[in-house]
């Protein structure tokens, strides 16, 4: 079988063939934006065309700034070219940062989620970029968690912000691509969008079948056991409990001080048990966090393993959820605004996409009606979504 080969490994002759040695050209990219070889996008843009201008969206083209909301800067580079910053004073590049490029192109490895912000930066790219008329060159990646994994509720628009901007749901099965061909279908002007496409991917392959290796997209991504777990566990960031952030393994390791895990872990698989869902296995684990919550503190929790197969991290984490509030009731709360330049609605809200799933939990009503609703939007969603493939 051959191994997936992203559209950057093929970019070199693109722009050979394409005579695109003499064009002015920006790239908007982080640390994974690399060839099979792990040539940058950077170094290839610079040996083949005229490399003018970088972009780098939350976490900076290098991934060096390590915890979430932490904004970085415009700079300069060794070469003196300017860098400019997507995810500091302004989540939008300016129509004078774009002047005197021929074209843009864009290779970021999204993680498969509704959260992951670097989609967003692309979007907004594509938005000023057809203001401009500045072509676009989208090298496109295969979703790590495959083209069919599609889980959880579609976006309610009123609760749109940097992590949800557009109607699809947590896990949208779609690659980086075709997810520019979905944005920009109601963009006015449109933009003028080219995709290079990938090679040797079938909807139905995940990370593991890629035959490629894992290299960090953000410095909280480490493995691809935390893209499989990240859909559910990114939901803990609107709560007061750790999804692990500070540690080793975040987003696999979760806690607070006040954790019986033995409580927890059997209320837990009774529920996945009457809700007909593949549990995790836990291995009880206790961590002080470097930063972030619970900072210099000792946790109770655990390393979550997610099982091989059928896998819903939204349900698991959302499960999970539940059951701590019938434990602890009040003992944690839902985290207060700010939380990704949204000031007005509790972050929980806008990461659901929506007040069912946090009114759900509070309530204590039973899951089924909430994960009833979830399977219609995935219904729904794969079908809406069917124009836009590309694979």
């Amino acid at each position: 079988m051959k191994p997936v080969s992203s559209a950057i490994d093929q970019l070199k002759g693109f722009l050979s063939k394409s005579r695109r040695r003499e064009q002015r050209v920006g790239i908007l990219c982080h640390p994974s934006s690399v060839d099979q070889r792990s040539h940058h996008l950077e170094r290839i843009v610079e040996e083949n065309a005229k490399l003018t201008k970088l972009f780098g969206p939350q976490h900076g083209i290098h991934g060096e700034t390590q915890d979430n909301m932490i904004e970085w800067q415009d700079a300069v580079d060794r070469h003196q070219r300017p860098v400019y910053s997507l995810y500091g004073e302004r989540r939008k590049p300016t129509e004078e940062s774009l002047a005197e490029l021929d074209l843009m192109i864009i290779d970021l490895f999204d993680v498969g989620s509704r959260y992951y912000t670097f989609i967003y930066s692309m979007a907004y790219m594509l938005e000023v970029c057809a203001r401009v008329q500045l072509p676009v060159l989208i090298c496109d990646r295969p979703n790590p968690l495959s083209g069919e994994l599609i889980e959880g509720p579609i976006l309610d628009l009123r609760f749109q912000s940097f992590v949800g901007l557009y109607e699809i749901p947590i896990c949208h099965g779609m690659s980086i691509g075709e997810l520019a061909l979905l944005f920009s279908e109601n963009m006015t002007p449109k933009p003028d969008l080219h995709i290079l496409k990938v090679k040797n991917w079938s909807r139905r392959k995940s990370f593991e079948s890629f035959g490629q290796r894992w290299l960090l997209p953000s410095p909280n991504m480490p493995s691809f056991s935390t893209c499989r777990l990240y859909p559910g566990m990114c939901l803990w960031e609107g709560t007061s409990l750790s999804e692990g952030r500070g540690t080793t393994r975040p987003f696999e390791l979760i806690g607070a001080p006040f954790f019986d895990w033995i409580e927890i872990e059997k209320l837990y698989r009774e529920q996945m048990k009457k809700l007909e869902l593949r549990p995790v296995e836990f291995h009880r684990q206790g961590f002080i966090p470097t930063f972030h919550k619970f900072q210099g503190e000792l946790c109770f929790g655990a390393l979550q393993i997610p099982p091989q197969k059928d896998f819903w991290a939204a349900r698991h984490a959302v499960v999970l959820l539940w059951c701590l509030r019938k434990i602890y009731g009040s003992s944690w709360s839902w985290k207060s605004p700010p939380y990704e330049y949204e000031y007005q609605k509790l972050p929980i809200d806008i990461l659901a996409g929506g007040t069912p799933l946090r009114e759900t939990i509070d309530s204590g009503e039973s899951l089924k009606k909430l994960f009833s609703s979830w399977r219609q939007d995935e219904k729904q969603f794969r079908k809406s979504r069917q124009k836009f493939l590309l694979y």
